[in-house]
């Protein structure tokens, strides 16, 4: 039963650790997508400037799992490297204080060495009998107290059996806690990768403890021990050892109905104070180290309430007692659209950011002298212009016709070359008004004389995506197609030895004579589709001006559409 607890522990850890690297990392103050709604106005306030102080980003949950050494502070003296975990998450609320919500689990062991006759109040031990015959043992007037080795009830010769305390208890509880990290404000350094904290809070926790007093049905007999046989500790412990079974079949004396009870487990409120320190993995994981210590009021975890003095009488003191729970935990940052937790964040990186590289500079509009007021500025402006002329970049007056009067006193805006000179108005004086007065030209030119040599398109090994490079290549196809419409254009494209080509080559023409139509705004009746050629490059598509009387389809049906799809 026990391993299948570990391996669906196990099995979750596996989940959040995977969990924590699915999600991307996020710091900018910059960043919307880290801010929650109800801070948004100040994020807007503080990207136009109008607010000094950044929104708050929203951080990331952290989800902890511990496991360490368990062991009771009480009136039986523990025994230490038992086990105990806790899981636990934690939510910071500023870049100091955060809180964690946190189970914890630890089974506790103790074994006195030393041999104690105290136990007649104990009734876990002797039962009712003894300890009536115990209480008989103190005066009724407050008077000295018997030795509990002399005799009780009267019979000197009747001494009490010595016993070896011992305990087993299961310890759950579940608290509250206040965080405090003590050194992520650091003024020289941006992060640090090693945090110390504090933590204190209120929980409620349970407690179930058994002793072990019989062997079998039969009580343990210590005598043999408890003889002065064995002078030191080590001794007496291996001998306890070899005696004591591990049955811890005697449930130890509790409170019985005057606490409250939780699944028959005594529960009480508890005080939990501890420190520990963290160590930065990476953004998402850090380990921890950390000593937790829980106080209940209550003197029975440990099932003694009556300590024995040193010396060897009978001690009516009782003090409380504690748990403590030396740990090292893994712990994990989960959350979308989030920043690290913020206790891992240095506030001031915001700050010095600001000091050293402004993103919000406030300069004052600049005034530049323009005289003519032709919105060209005098250190520009190249002329001064009459008011209302329209002027170029350097600020002279703008002649469309070259033919030296401004356009703005041009009453002829467009003046033929052959028209020229013109008059003060800008008015050529054509030898021939009439069209007729100029020989026409008969001859036949083919569109490839038309067009020019065009330019060619090469394209990556085995890709179908048009460059940069082509793009202007073919901008400057299309610029002289609009300036003779009247030609129609041929896409050739190579190679056809084997399926994969014959398609490659089919894509190549569809892609340039797509972009030309789609890009450019060329009529799609203008092209001639040819693929497959022989005598070129697979990687490159020609292009050329369409003979007198060619006329080709503009497209075709892909030869081995189902390439594509692999």
């Amino acid at each position: 039963m026990a391993s299948k607890k570990y391996i669906l522990l196990a099995g979750i850890f596996c989940l959040l650790v995977s969990a924590s690297f699915s999600q991307t990392q996020k710091r900018s103050y910059e960043d919307s997508s880290v801010i929650p709604t109800k801070r948004m106005p100040q994020y807007t306030e503080f990207m136009a400037g109008t607010n000094n102080y950044p929104a708050k980003p929203r951080n990331q949950w952290e989800v902890g799992l511990k496991v360490g050494t368990f062991h009771v502070n009480g009136d039986v003296q523990a025994q230490f490297l038992t086990p105990g975990f806790g899981v636990h998450v934690r939510k910071a609320f500023g870049y100091v204080f955060s809180m964690r919500l946190e189970y914890n689990y630890g089974i506790g062991k103790g074994l006195d060495w030393t041999s104690n006759e105290n136990y007649a109040k104990n009734s876990a031990w002797e039962g009712p009998t003894v300890a009536t015959r115990y209480s008989a043992a103190y005066s009724p007037a407050g008077g000295p107290v018997v030795s509990s080795m002399a005799a009780i009830g009267g019979n000197p010769a009747t001494p009490i059996e010595p016993v070896y305390y011992n305990y087993k208890t299961n310890v759950q509880d579940l608290s509250l806690q206040g965080v405090v990290t003590l050194n992520n404000i650091r003024f020289h350094k941006a992060q640090t990768k090693l945090t110390f904290y504090g933590f204190g809070g209120i929980g409620l926790a349970t407690y179930d403890t058994k002793i072990n007093a019989f062997n079998g049905t039969a009580k343990y007999n210590f005598s043999s021990i408890a003889g002065n046989v064995y002078k030191n500790r080590k001794d007496t412990k291996n001998a306890l050892k070899d005696l004591l079974d591990d049955s811890y079949e005697t449930p130890a004396q509790n409170q019985g109905d005057r606490r409250a009870k939780l699944g028959g487990k005594t529960m009480r409120p508890s005080f939990i104070v501890g420190a520990g320190m963290a160590f930065r993995l990476n953004s998402r994981i850090n380990l921890a180290l950390e000593d937790r210590v829980s106080i209940l009021k209550d003197d029975l975890i440990d099932g003694q309430q009556w300590a024995e003095h040193p010396w060897g009488d009978a001690g009516l003191t009782s003090n409380f007692d504690t748990y403590n729970l030396l740990s090292l935990g893994i712990n994990i940052n989960i959350g979308k659209n989030s920043v690290e937790p913020l206790w891992w964040i240095n506030p001031l990186d915001y700050a010095y950011a600001e000091i050293r590289n402004p993103h919000l500079m406030k300069l004052p509009k600049p005034v530049l002298p323009d005289s003519d007021g032709d919105g060209v500025t005098d250190q520009f402006d190249r002329e001064q212009t009459p008011a209302g002329c329209p002027v170029d970049t350097h600020g002279v007056s703008r002649d469309t016709d070259g033919d030296g009067v401004p356009d703005c006193k041009d009453k002829e805006l467009v003046t033929p070359t052959y028209c020229q000179p013109v008059d003060v108005d800008g008015v050529g004086h054509c030898p021939c008004p009439d069209p007729s007065c100029f020989p026409k030209d008969t001859t036949s030119h083919g569109c490839a004389e038309k067009l020019g040599a065009l330019p060619s398109v090469t394209f990556k090994s085995g890709s179908n995506n048009i460059s940069e490079d082509a793009q202007a290549v073919l901008g400057s196809v299309a610029s002289r197609m609009r300036n003779n419409p009247e030609c129609k254009v041929v896409v050739v494209g190579y190679c056809a030895s084997d399926k994969k080509q014959q398609q490659l080559s089919w894509d190549h023409v569809n892609k340039v004579i797509s972009y030309l139509v789609e890009k450019e705004g060329i009529s799609a009746d203008r092209f001639i589709f040819s693929y497959g050629q022989e005598g070129g490059d697979c990687n490159t598509v020609d292009l050329r001006g369409a003979n007198e009387g060619e006329d080709g389809p503009n497209t075709v049906a892909p030869p081995h559409p189902n390439l594509r799809k692999k």
